[in-house]
């Protein structure tokens, strides 16, 4: 079988950011990365956001005060008398520092809390935020492989807000039990502070490039695994089940996600052997430092320096520290780790934004009498010439117009641009007069009502396939007569809750619809808004005769009060037009009734002729 093409990707988001951030750069940056997560939790819950900071302050003093008390009972505990006596002397030292202790591990309690508290709902409310980002922005954007790039990244960036938090925490806790640590460890002995720091410094910067490595290769394997994605979601989608059976595809597909799959993890193997060397020469290095401080301690203790009950406290100390230390910056990495995938969600947004249709602008009226399409051109990106080449045409209320042409004529191009959904390239759109580019979109949507060619099963009941979430009465009236139009009373009323049905087989008590049954509903959905402007692109293509005649019947009969569009390629369905738009290279070539163009010795009688022939 033929290998996966090799995928690369050079589109502006390709540069690690985390590749131009040196380690004591990295640490001017915390207040900031702690300001992110906190005005993120903040947002979310301020009670446990408060909580999550408080807990980790009083765990911290706990370990500070168990520490404390440690060193106190140290020296009775190393000096002359009887063990009972020595022993009854550090008993009270032993009390508080347990106490000290409880408090410590309840206040982490709380600490966990408010964490689990705030995960789960941080990571749907960035989630959300995501979804809704990518509904708001233009149809155009989509074409843009950056985009969709970009949207693979902050989809990384979501996932990752609830472990910001996680890391907020724990950085938050090991700082305070480390700087509590430090303050006991300076208080014996300035010199055992500065030792310490040196002891844990190769492991820290050991710990940013090994953070560098592995965000390298989160960036490298970006577009593989956009693709690798893509391709699950086909695979494993039902409704392309019978193509790929019946193309006996299963083979190809299996071998095809899998070599993608290891090409992807051979590229994150590659980096395996560096982030082991790594590993070593910051653990060696960390190792050398620690012997000499245990050596400079062993040498205070020896020269009389600091007593023995010092030398044990501090030995504690070190060890308590030095564990904090790492995990500080461990957690210092994480964060800013985070903070790159948290900067490519919040980039996206930004984006999405920018890339949002303009709200505002001046509203189209309830009712449209005419749409008119001015020299209008649009062209697809990386495509060498335009789908749509300045083109004009005008439609009037009350008409039907049915456009046809040969695949690749620039019929569904003409019918976004004719709806607002892209916006031209060079001309203009003008429902009457109010160019849509200056128009208000919400008003635009409004007032229009599509069935495309690729329309959704939404796994929802059937009557919110009909209405979408906009239902134009309390009742279902409505509902029923528009049913009723596209011939689908009868199939509603024999499912097992009529319009409370689940339309999903794949949920439990829920039943799916024939393909054709499935285009009458995305019909109706149509219908019932009763839109100023209604667009049917193919709207019968996998429809009986039965049904697709009474789909042309019902369209013939509702369009006095709409300008009425119909893409098809079945040429007898022209016959309801009023008017028929033919097109050829994103040109209008022919325009005129049914009876005029079946004899005009043009495309339109060609492929007329043609569709009898068959």
């Amino acid at each position: 079988m033929p290998e996966p093409a090799v995928i690369t990707y050079k589109g502006t988001s390709s540069r690690n950011a985390l590749e131009e951030s040196g380690f004591f750069r990295l640490c001017t940056k915390i207040p900031r990365l702690l300001a992110q997560v906190a005005r993120l939790a903040w947002g979310i819950d301020r009670n446990a956001a408060v909580v999550l900071v408080l807990a980790q302050v009083v765990a911290g003093a706990g370990a500070a005060v168990v520490l404390a008390m440690t060193a106190k009972a140290m020296v009775p505990l190393v000096g002359t008398g009887s063990v009972g006596h020595r022993v009854h002397q550090a008993l009270p030292w032993f009390v508080l520092g347990g106490i000290a202790a409880a408090v410590s591990r309840g206040a982490h309690a709380f600490g966990q809390w408010a964490e689990q508290r705030l995960r789960p709902r941080l990571f749907m409310a960035a989630d959300d935020a995501l979804v809704n980002a990518v509904l708001t922005v233009k149809l155009a954007s989509f074409q843009d492989p950056q985009f969709k790039q970009d949207h693979e990244r902050a989809e990384s960036g979501a996932v990752r807000c609830d472990r910001a938090v996680a890391d907020t925490q724990m950085f938050l806790g090991s700082l305070v039990r480390l700087v509590a640590a430090g303050g006991v460890l300076a208080g014996l002995h300035p010199l055992m502070l500065a030792v310490l720091v040196i002891a844990v410094l190769p492991s820290g910067v050991g710990t940013v490039v090994r953070a560098k490595i592995e965000y390298r290769t989160h960036v490298a394997t970006g577009a593989g695994r956009t693709v690798r994605s893509m391709m699950r979601g086909y695979a494993t989608n039902t409704f392309f089940g019978d193509e790929i059976r019946g193309n006996a595809m299963v083979p190809y597909l299996r071998f095809w996600y899998e070599r993608m799959g290891q090409v992807i993890t051979a590229r994150m193997l590659a980096d395996v052997p560096r982030q082991l060397r790594v590993s070593l020469v910051s653990y060696a290095a960390s190792g050398v430092c620690l012997v000499g401080a245990y050596g400079v301690l062993l040498w205070l203790t020896v020269s009389g320096r600091v007593s023995l009950a010092v030398s044990a406290t501090v030995v504690v100390a070190v060890r308590t520290a030095l564990a904090n230390m790492r995990d500080l910056l461990q957690y210092t990495v994480g964060l800013f780790q985070n903070s790159l995938y948290l900067g490519d969600w919040t980039r996206f947004l930004d984006d999405a934004r920018r890339l949002a249709p303009r709200t505002g602008g001046r509203p189209v009226p309830p009712v449209v009498e005419t749409v008119r399409v001015e020299k209008v051109t649009f062209s697809y990106p990386n495509k060498t010439s335009p789908a749509v080449d300045d083109l004009s045409l005008t439609l009037r209320r009350g008409e039907v117009v049915a456009l046809v042409g040969e695949n690749g004529s620039g019929k569904s191009t003409l019918v976004r641009l004719l709806l607002g959904l892209t916006t031209a390239d060079k001309g203009r759109v003008l429902w009457d007069g109010i160019d849509l580019a200056d128009a208000d979109p919400v008003s635009v949507a409004d007032r229009t009502g599509m069935v495309p060619q690729a329309f959704a099963c939404w796994p929802l009941s059937v009557r919110e396939n009909v209405t979408l979430g906009q239902p134009r009465t309390w009742d279902d009236d409505a509902v029923w007569a528009t049913l009723e139009q596209v011939g689908m009373v009868g199939v509603v009323q024999e499912l097992p809750q009529r319009l409370d049905t689940l339309l999903a087989r794949e949920l439990w008590g829920g039943v799916t619809l024939s393909g054709g049954q499935w285009q009458r509903l995305a019909c109706a959905r149509a219908l019932y808004r009763q839109p100023a402007v209604l667009v049917l692109d193919e709207p019968t293509s996998e429809m009986d005769a039965r049904g697709e005649h009474q789909i042309f019947t019902e369209l013939k009969k509702m369009a006095a009060h709409r300008i009425t569009v119909v893409v098809t390629h079945r040429l007898d369905n022209t016959r309801i037009a009023d008017r028929i738009v033919v097109m050829q290279d994103g040109r209008i070539t022919e325009q005129g009734t049914f009876d005029q163009l079946v004899h005009s010795g043009g495309l339109f009688q060609e492929l007329y002729e043609l569709s009898e022939d068959r």
